[in-house]
């Protein structure tokens, strides 16, 4: 049997994103963070995107969010879950509370009013998967791997999976289609009336032969 260290993956599975999204509800800037990390994994986004997502890029009364891919992928809008905006609404009161927040145009600022670096949300990342005692080392590219692996497993379509996640080239979203076992449940089930059809007329001639 080979194993495959835990090491080596590059996505988390969903119970991991469950531990992470549950250990990022407490703790200090709560709000924010667990709206950061609940958004990067729903709509597959790179730590640029998220960071680049500003206040108008939002509709929380039409329940959209605006993305704009990076990597020349297809820039869209995605439908934002019942859950994503009241947490949504949630975090941007805590956002107004907070000083020169209105000079920044970021959903995402720091505590000072700045837009968040990428090291920051790598830390945030980091110190959640910690906190969630995940196996992994989390990094925030996992969580867009991990909703590629997801969408698959829920036998979304690839070419449905390759808009939603912006690629320009379906041979990046093939890897999380490929690798779902999912995909091969019930490949013999049609066959398998035939297959037993033809044993039992076998075994019968077998026998009418030699009885």
């Amino acid at each position: 049997m080979i194993i495959v260290s835990v090491s080596l993956r590059n996505y988390l599975t969903s119970s991991e994103v469950e531990r992470l999204l549950s250990h990022a509800r407490g703790g200090r800037n709560s709000e924010r963070n667990y709206c950061m990390l609940m958004m990067a994994f729903f709509h597959g986004l790179r730590v640029s995107e998220l960071l680049e997502i500003r206040l108008s890029d939002l509709d929380l009364k039409g329940g959209v969010l605006y993305i704009r891919r990076l990597k020349n992928g297809f820039s869209t809008q995605h439908p934002l879950l019942t859950e994503e905006v009241s947490q949504l609404k949630s975090w941007l009161k805590v956002r107004a509370g907070i000083r020169h927040a209105d000079e920044s145009s970021h959903l995402f600022i720091s505590r000072e009013g700045r837009s968040l670096t990428r090291q920051q949300f790598y830390n945030i990342m980091r110190q959640a998967g910690k906190g969630a005692g995940l196996s992994v080392q989390a990094h925030p590219h996992m969580l867009r791997h991990a909703c590629g692996y997801a969408l698959a497993d829920a036998g979304i379509d690839t070419r449905l999976i390759q808009d939603y996640l912006g690629h320009r080239n379906i041979r990046h979203t093939v890897l999380y289609t490929a690798s779902n076992s999912g995909r091969f449940r019930g490949v013999w089930k049609r066959h398998q009336k035939e297959m037993k059809a033809t044993i039992s007329t076998k075994v019968s001639t077998t026998h009418s032969r030699h009885g």
